[in-house]
């Protein structure tokens, strides 16, 4: 994934004290009173101000992450600050069975990720949310394939719909995944092509049934 910088935390990296917690995240934390929620927001802050620092080279003791912040933009996706200031890097996050992620890469260039467990889904999950093309490419995979490939066709899907900072608000069949391949270092590749004529270049894995999926923007098509 050139130009991209990507980390994983879990439950367990998340110190118990809230003190890496600007005064802005510490009042968001506050409004949410279901201890899941809060336990997954916190796991995406961290992971997310550790993966920041990492990237920028800054120290990442729980109080020097006080200096980075991240803020929710008007559409929900998050955008990060430095000492009060916009920082020069595009995000996206996401976590799911105590794992959080975050991917990193240079400002001005849209970007998504996501993680899904792979599960079996309704009967007409794939009729309702794929298009026709991606509904035929799991029609001819073996039944044991299905659930493994429908979750990365569906986690591809989310982490575009998060670079184009529309999210499930979204069709999922305005945007199209081109067929996943295989790859190097654990990771495959896929591209999408959006509604809006818009290309994506994507990399995805799967580990211990758990499909992460990045997505970054292109080209406009012509």
């Amino acid at each position: 994934m050139n130009g991209i910088f990507w980390l994983e935390q879990t439950f367990a990296d998340v110190p118990e004290a809230d003190d890496w917690l600007t005064s802005n995240e510490s009042a968001g934390l506050a409004k949410l009173h279901i201890a899941k929620r809060r336990a997954d927001w916190r796991l995406g802050r961290w992971t997310a101000k550790q993966a920041i620092a990492a990237y920028l080279g800054l120290p990442c003791a729980p109080r020097d992450l006080l200096q980075i912040e991240i803020r929710p933009a008007p559409s929900g996706a998050p955008e990060v600050y430095l000492r009060d200031q916009p920082a020069p890097v595009e995000i996206s996050l996401s976590h799911r069975s105590g794992i959080g992620l975050c991917a990193i890469t240079q400002p001005g260039t849209p970007l998504g990720c996501d993680l899904e467990f792979v599960e079996t889904r309704p009967d007409n999950f794939v009729e309702e949310y794929f298009t026709e093309e991606e509904q035929n490419l799991v029609s001819h995979a073996a039944p044991a394939v299905q659930p493994h490939l429908v979750t990365a066709l569906w986690s591809a899907k989310e982490s575009v719909l998060k670079g184009l900072r529309v999210g499930l608000r979204a069709s999922t069949k305005s945007v199209s995944i081109c067929p996943l391949r295989t790859g190097g270092l654990g990771w495959g590749t896929f591209y999408a092509d959006t509604s809006t004529r818009q290309r994506f270049d994507g990399w995805w894995r799967e580990a211990h049934h758990l499909v992460r999926t990045v997505a970054v923007l292109r080209s406009r098509q012509a």
